[in-house]
C-alpha cells in the first residue's frame, strides 16, 4: 500500500485482472484506479479538494465506497430533505438507523425499510438473506427489539425460468433468515411486472420495540473513548458491494459480480441481537452502530462525523477470517453481523464478558479522537487519513438534469381484448370472464405459497397473520398493538410518479386505518433508474414530491428510509417503484377491526368518489393499454 500522498499504485491481483477487463472493454485502454471503483473524473477532482492531495490507493478506497450512491445519496440527498420528517412522538428521525416514535407508556417503536436489489439479482438466496439481516440490525442499534419484518418484493415474467429461480431463492432467503434468528416475517407483497425482468426489487422493512429510555444513537462522543468491533470476523465477502452492486446498472448474469455478495449467518444474528441489548440494557455503550455497505470505513466515520470527533483505527487489531486480506479488503468489506460500539476504557472488561458469552469476537480496534479525522494505522505506519466529514456529510453532491420520459405502453395480455380509453369496458364483454381473468393473474392471485414458507407467528405476538393487507403484532402487558403495512403502485407511477407516490402513502395509511389503529409515521424505499439520465431523475424528483405531498396532507412524518438507483438492466429501467411503509398504534387491541366480511346480510358500503379512470390498473395492465386518464 502506498504512503499518504503518493499516487495511487494497484498491486492486487484480483484488482490487476478487472483492471485488465476494463481495459479490454475500453479499446486497450487501461482506466485509472478511481474509475475502476466507479468514482468520476470530477468526484476524483472533489476527493483532491477535500484533501489538498492526491489520494493513495486505500483512502480511493475509503471515498469509493462512502461516495457511492447507496452511502451518499448523492444524487438524491437535496430531493430528501424537502420532506416533512418532525411530527407528534418523532424521537428519532432521518440519519439514524431507524427512525423512531413514542407510542407511550415509555416505550416506543422504531421502524425502516431498505433495498437489498441488485445483490438478490445476481445471488437471490444470500442477497434476500443478508437484505434481512441487515435493516435487524439497523432495529437493534437503536436499543429495539426488532418484532417484525415484512417484504416488498419484485420481479418479471413468471413464466420465466430465470424469474422463477430469482422468487424461489429470494423467498427461501427471506424465509430462511427471518425464521432462524426468531423475527417473525408478518406481511409484505409480491408483484410481477415485465420491466423487472433483468432487475428484481428486494425492499425489506423491520419494527422493533424498545424502552425509551434506551434509545442508543449511532455517534461516537468522547475523545479517549473506544471503538470495540464485536460480532462475526472480517473476511472478503461482500466487498465492493455499495459501490460495485449497490451504485451502478450490470447484467445481472456477470459471474465477476458474485464474489460482491455478502454471505448472512442468521445464528451469529441472533446472538448479536441479545448481546446487543444487553449491552444497551446494562448502560456499556456510549454509541452503537452496525456495519453494512461501506464496513468498517462506514461505521467509524459516520459515528465520529456525528459527535463532531474524529477517530484513529488499528487495522491489525480487527480479526479476520481469511489470512493475506490488503487494508483496503480490511477496509471496505461488508461481512455481515458485525456492530461496532463506542465504549468508555472502564467498562471495556464488562462489554467484553458479555461478547464472550454470547461466544462472539470482540476487539478494541481503535480510540475516539478529537481531531475531526479518520486515520488508520499498521503498527507505526499511516495508511490512510481523511476528514471524517469528507466521507460522509461532506461527501459530494450532484445536481442532476430531470425531463419526463416518453408514457410506458405494456404489450396486449392473450385472454382479454384489447380496448381503447373510449371502449373500457367494451359492451357485451363478460363480467365473469374478466374477474376470472383477474383474480387468476400473477398479481392477484393467492399468495398463501409465500407466505407458509415464513414463520410468522414466532414470538407469539402476531394477532393478525399475512394476507390481511394490514398485519397486527400485540404488545405485551399493555392492551396496545402495533399496524403496519407496504404498498407500492408501479402502475400508476410509470405513468405519473408524482402521484403514484402520493397513492402509495395513501393506501399503506388506509391499510393501516382501517384496523382502528392511528398511523404514525412513514418510511419509504425508492426505487429508481439511472439518476444520471434526465428522465430517470424527473422519475425521482416526481416520486418524491408526490410523497412529501401525501405525507403533509395526512399528518405524517417521514421518519427514514433507502433510496436505490440504477436499477437497470440490458432489458431497460425498472418502472418507478416509490414502496411505502406505514406504521400504525392501535391503542386496544380488543377493538380490533378487520377486512374481511362478517356475517351474511351485512350491507357493504363504498366510501369515497368514484371515478371513471382506469389508468396503472390491474385490468388495464391486462389488456395491453396504457391508459392516461389516471384515477
Amino acid at each position: 500500500m502506498t504512503a499518504i500522498g503518493e499516487p495511487p499504485v494497484l498491486g492486487d491481483p484480483e484488482r490487476a485482472a478487472d483492471a485488465g477487463s476494463n481495459a479490454a472493454a475500453s479499446g486497450g485502454v487501461e482506466l485509472p484506479l478511481h474509475r475502476q471503483l466507479g468514482l468520476t473524473d470530477d468526484e476524483l477532482d472533489g476527493i483532491r479538494q477535500r484533501l489538498c492531495r492526491d489520494p493513495n490507493d486505500l483512502e480511493l478506497a475509503m471515498f469509493s465506497v462512502m461516495w457511492s450512491e447507496h452511502c451518499s445519496y448523492k444524487s438524491s440527498r437535496p430531493l430528501l430533505r424537502t420532506l416533512p420528517t418532525a411530527g407528534e412522538g418523532v424521537v428519532a428521525g432521518p440519519g439514524e438507523n431507524a427512525g423512531v416514535i413514542s407510542i407511550g407508556d415509555g416505550l416506543a417503536v422504531a421502524f425502516k425499510i431498505e433495498s437489498h436489489n441488485h445483490p438478490s439479482a445476481v445471488e437471490p438466496y444470500q442477497g434476500a438473506a443478508t437484505g434481512v439481516g441487515g435493516i435487524l440490525r439497523d432495529i437493534f442499534a437503536m436499543g429495539a427489539r426488532p418484532i417484525a419484518v415484512l417484504d416488498a418484493l419484485r420481479f418479471g415474467d413468471p413464466a420465466d425460468p430465470r424469474t422463477r429461480h430469482l422468487v424461489g431463492g429470494v423467498v427461501r432467503g427471506v424465509g430462511g433468515y427471518g425464521n432462524c434468528v426468531g423475527v417473525p416475517t408478518i406481511g409484505g407483497e409480491l408483484v410481477f411486472d415485465p420491466t423487472y425482468q433483468g432487475n428484481p426489487l428486494v425492499n425489506v422493512m423491520a419494527i422493533g420495540l424498545l424502552e425509551e429510555r434506551l434509545l442508543t444513537r449511532a455517534a461516537a462522543p468522547g475523545p479517549g473513548n473506544l471503538a470495540v468491533l464485536f460480532g462475526s470476523t472480517t473476511g472478503r465477502d461482500g466487498i465492493g458491494g455499495a459501490s460495485v452492486l449497490a451504485s451502478a446498472t450490470f447484467a445481472t448474469q456477470d459471474p465477476s459480480k458474485r464474489p460482491s455478495v455478502q454471505i448472512g449467518d442468521p445464528f451469529a444474528e441472533k446472538l448479536l441481537i441479545e448481546a446487543s441489548l444487553e449491552l444497551i440494557a446494562r448502560g456499556l455503550v456510549e454509541g452503537l452502530q452496525d456495519l453494512g455497505a461501506g464496513g468498517v470505513t462506514c461505521a467509524t466515520s459516520e459515528t465520529a462525523d456525528r459527535a463532531g470527533t474524529g477517530m484513529r483505527v488499528d487495522l491489525d487489531a480487527i480479526p479476520r477470517r481469511e489470512p493475506g486480506m490488503e487494508p483496503f479488503e480490511v477496509m471496505i468489506s461488508e461481512s455481515q453481523e458485525r456492530m461496532l460500539a463506542i465504549v468508555r476504557p472502564e467498562r471495556f472488561e464488562a462489554v467484553r464478558e458479555i461478547c464472550e458469552r454470547w461466544g462472539l469476537p470482540v476487539a478494541v480496534i481503535g480510540r475516539v479522537t478529537d481531531d475531526g479525522h479518520l486515520t488508520v494505522v499498521s503498527g507505526d505506519r499511516e495508511l490512510a487519513r481523511v476528514p471524517a466529514a469528507a466521507l460522509t456529510s461532506d461527501a459530494i453532491v450532484h445536481e442532476r438534469l430531470a425531463a419526463p420520459p416518453a408514457r410506458r405502453r405494456p404489450a396486449p395480455a392473450p385472454g382479454l381484448p384489447a380496448t381503447t380509453a373510449d371502449t373500457l369496458p367494451e359492451r357485451g364483454m363478460d363480467p365473469g370472464a374478466v374477474l376470472l381473468a383477474l383474480v387468476g393473474s400473477a398479481n392477484l392471485s393467492s399468495r398463501a405459497w409465500v407466505c407458509e414458507q415464513y414463520d410468522s407467528n414466532v414470538g407469539a405476538n402476531t394477532v393478525v397473520a399475512p394476507g390481511s393487507g394490514a398485519p397486527v403484532l400485540r404488545i405485551k402487558g399493555t392492551s396496545k398493538a402495533l399496524v403496519a403495512s407496504v404498498d407500492a403502485n408501479q402502475g400508476v407511477a410509470a405513468l405519473d410518479p408524482g402521484l403514484g407516490a402520493a397513492m402509495s402513502v395513501a393506501e399503506a395509511a388506509r391499510n393501516v386505518s382501517i384496523t382502528g389503529a392511528r398511523p404514525l409515521g412513514v418510511t419509504n424505499c425508492l426505487n429508481f433508474g439511472d439518476p444520471t439520465r434526465p428522465e430517470a431523475f424527473w422519475q425521482l424528483s416526481e416520486a418524491v414530491r408526490g410523497l412529501g405531498d401525501a405525507c403533509r396532507a395526512l399528518g405524517l412524518p417521514v421518519t427514514g428510509g433507502n433510496v436505490s438507483l440504477y436499477n437497470e438492466s440490458p432489458g431497460g429501467a425498472i418502472a418507478p417503484t416509490p414502496e411505502i411503509g406505514v406504521v400504525g398504534l392501535l391503542d386496544d387491541v380488543a377493538r380490533l377491526v378487520g377486512p374481511a366480511f362478517r356475517a351474511a346480510g351485512d350491507v357493504v358500503v363504498l366510501v369515497g368518489q368514484v371515478g371513471p379512470g382506469l389508468a396503472g390498473s390491474a385490468y388495464a395492465s391486462l389488456a395491453g393499454v396504457a391508459l392516461e386518464d389516471g384515477p
